[in-house]
């Protein structure tokens, strides 16, 4: 029998969703700064009707809904983490359509959506003349993103709260690298916060190397960072990192989400002195196979299309863009029609397959992840080994993730159901592509792309295209970057609301 929620989980709920808006604001602090400094006074009153929005809603939620006595639960906290995202997504959308650089609410929103999940995927319209407080939003919503909203919220927000273990791990998160969550949560962004300070310096000192002027320098530089360990692709201008034509920012960018890319559990194993790390764990030994495989089927597709047959050509127009699609960065120093109008079907679909495995596993990347692919790869070896071996023989199989991981059937077929639900939203999402017209190789680049939470485009994400299709990818987004099992929580509840029985039991008990 499915039990209905009760008022006081509901009420749970929304207040713990009221805790997120209010870390929205907070972050609306910086960009509003931002435009002071600027003496961009139109855009300090977009951030601050933004700021009274969320504020407004914090104080109603915490006024009206927190519940004595009572603390988040599992179900609790995959709801919050589901839900929350999209009323942030509602919220911070506020600024970027009062801009006037949005053709509709839902590109605004789109927008949003796409930096929160570090996507990169964009409906600005006119970007090159966008203001620096709105640019400074847009990045840094990307790079809060990349550690994740709720990160945020827990930081500040939920100290002291028993149930922040469970927001925490419903954003798709599962290693604590400290004994509290709490100062996991911080120990996440002292890391972002010291590779800010470290890569926004190599940046700089490209940017002037190719002669920008040092206060523009010092923002794109800032800027460019965010995009790029975030694994969110963020630019500041409209052409990306073809506006900069430049070798060096290209070395750097690249060298940041790769090193962003990677899970920040072995962040922290390399920081407190366990470097032998990166070399046993089974994420960099899968990035490391899939992208060689990729880059060969690129070399095949070049070569067959005569395009780009030089090794800087190879490396610059071709190699960069597939390694930022399979760390879900969606950075890229080509036209985006030039995915499909020159580099040809093979080299086409090497980044599709890129993006569409991604990155690592409680990171900012997206995709399938570099975890998951180990374990169904190592998971296929054992039943192999399990056929040829005599039937009294006991085959265990494990990967290397941080620590040892033994394989069974429950964590083999929980890390199915993720990476089916993956190959779900990706062909949904391009065969509507296919229903509306477009190329096959076009919808399901873009599909991809959403879902994975890459950015790169192939010319389909652009504000003309289908309002269902808009709708949509935020749809991939938002399931892609929380990894499913909150959205699925999300809509058993909902379900529960409208079949769910009894009116004294409470649905959502917390267990671990």
């Amino acid at each position: 029998m499915i039990l209905r929620p009760t008022r006081d989980d509901l009420k749970l709920i929304a207040w713990g969703i009221g805790r997120v808006i209010l870390g929205i604001g907070l972050i609306m602090l910086v960009p509003l700064a931002v435009a002071v400094v600027s003496t961009e006074w139109i855009t300090v009153l977009d951030f601050l009707v933004g700021i009274t929005a969320c504020v407004t809603f914090w104080l109603i939620m915490e006024n009206t809904c927190r519940v004595r006595g009572r603390d988040l639960t599992w179900s609790h906290g995959l709801v919050v983490a589901s839900a929350g995202w999209l009323v942030a997504m509602l919220f911070g959308a506020i600024p970027h359509f009062l801009s006037g650089h949005f053709k509709a609410y839902l590109d605004a929103c789109f927008d949003l959506m796409s930096g929160y999940t570090t996507t990169g995927l964009i409906m600005i319209q006119d970007l090159d003349h966008v203001s620096h407080g709105l640019n400074m939003w847009r990045h840094l919503l990307t790079y809060a993103g990349g550690q994740g909203i709720i990160v945020i919220a827990l930081t500040f927000l939920f100290a002291g709260t028993a149930g922040a273990f469970k927001i925490y791990v419903s954003e798709g998160k599962e290693e604590q690298l400290l004994p509290n969550v709490v100062r996991t949560a911080r120990a996440i962004w002292m890391i972002s916060l010291t590779y800010l300070v470290v890569g926004s310096t190599l940046i700089y000192i490209s940017l002037l190397w190719e002669g920008m002027p040092a206060g523009r320098g010092l923002l794109h530089s800032v800027w460019l960072f965010m995009g790029a360990w975030s694994t969110g692709g963020f630019a500041p201008q409209n052409l990306n990192l073809l506006y900069y034509h430049s070798l060096f920012v290209e070395l750097a960018t690249m060298l940041i989400f790769i090193i962003g890319s990677f899970n920040f559990a072995l962040h922290y194993a390399v920081w407190t002195r366990r470097r032998t790390e990166i070399w046993k764990n089974i994420e960099i030994r899968s990035f490391t196979i899939t992208s060689m495989i990729a880059t060969f089927m690129l070399a095949i597709g070049f070569s067959k299309m005569e395009v780009y047959t030089t090794l800087t050509e190879f490396f610059r127009k071709g190699y960069y863009n597939l390694i930022s699609g399979h760390t879900t960065t969606g950075n890229s120093t080509i036209f985006s029609t030039s995915f499909y109008k020159e580099f040809g079907f093979i080299a086409m679909w090497a980044i599709t397959l890129a993006m569409a495995i991604g990155a690592s596993a409680c990171s900012t990347g997206g995709g399938f992840k570099g975890l998951r692919m180990g374990i169904v790869t190592k998971s296929l070896w054992g039943d192999i080994k399990t056929l040829v071996s005599p039937e009294s023989a006991v085959v265990r199989e494990k990967v290397h993730h941080v620590r040892d991981i033994w394989l069974d059937d429950a964590l083999v077929k929980g890390t199915m159901l993720v990476m089916l639900s993956y190959v779900f939203i990706y062909a949904v999402g391009g065969l509507l592509g296919v229903i509306y017209g477009y190329q096959p190789s076009v919808a399901f680049f873009d599909a991809a792309s959403a879902g994975s939470n890459t950015g790169l485009s192939a010319g389909l994400t652009t504000p003309l295209m289908p309002a269902l299709l808009k709708v949509w990818y935020i749809i991939e987004m938002w399931a892609g970057r929380l990894e499913f099992m909150s959205v699925f929580a999300l809509f058993g509840m909902s379900a529960a609301m409208i079949i769910g029985r009894g009116k004294k039991t409470r649905l959502l008990k917390g267990r671990r």
